[in-house]
């Protein structure tokens, strides 16, 4: 009974460190992008996102002047029309750090005519 209750807390034990493991792998693989490279968060970083393939998981950091510059993480509708929906997330520190969720992700800065100006981006993460 005993050897069997030992095994029992080996087998569970390993499957701690496995999923532990996994866990680190994980976030090893996420990637930190600065947003417009070293131009940082301005506008018309649109195309900064070509050629590049955001992960779940990934950072991306915002560097700006934040006495003329925000970051606002919005909705395809508000991204489409450079407003901020109600409840949206304002980042105002000039370095703000980003992680990317699976599927559309849209920023816009929405001081007065920058979105319309191109000060915004939608980013993929698979």
């Amino acid at each position: 009974m005993a050897q069997a209750r030992g095994g029992a807390m080996a087998v569970a034990a390993a499957t701690v460190v496995l999923c532990l493991l996994l866990s680190y792998f994980e976030l090893a693989q996420a990637a930190t992008y600065t947003v417009g490279g070293t131009g940082g968060w301005a506008f018309n970083v649109a195309g900064w996102t070509k050629d590049k393939r955001f992960k779940a998981g990934d950072t991306l950091v915002f560097k700006y002047n934040p006495s003329i510059h925000n970051v606002v993480a919005v909705n395809r509708a508000g991204y489409s029309s450079c407003t901020t929906p109600k409840g949206a997330k304002v980042y105002q520190s000039g370095k703000d750090q980003i992680k990317l969720v699976k599927g559309q992700n849209y920023f816009i800065c929405n001081y007065s005519g920058h979105c319309q100006a191109g000060m915004k981006i939608a980013v993929t993460a698979a």
